[in-house]
């Protein structure tokens, strides 16, 4: 049986189980890029996650990119900035 995660959901959602595989480089890509940057527009952060995995990963980015980051959220590692449009996303600490 594959290696799973259970992620969780900032709103207490229902989670997914996903592959510790594609968690771990989606994680890295998503931290990678907001050290980099601070604070980017999820559509942002989206695209630079994909350009980094490009040839890496099979499956959907995006769909990673957005159960990643919301399970990010729900540990307490990112946060969204409040009521910013588009959505702004950041390290927590």
């Amino acid at each position: 049986m594959k290696d799973l995660v259970k992620t969780l959901h900032p709103e207490k959602k229902q989670g997914v189980n996903i592959s510790r595989e594609k968690y771990e480089m989606i994680r890295k890509a998503i931290m990678s890029e907001l050290r980099s940057n601070k604070e980017m527009t999820f559509m942002k952060l989206s695209r630079a996650v994909e350009k980094e995995v490009r040839g890496k990963f099979v499956g959907s980015v995006m769909w990673y990119v957005t159960t990643v980051k919301l399970d990010l959220e729900a540990r307490g590692e990112v946060k969204r900035v409040q009521n910013s449009r588009p959505q702004l996303v950041r390290l927590a600490k």
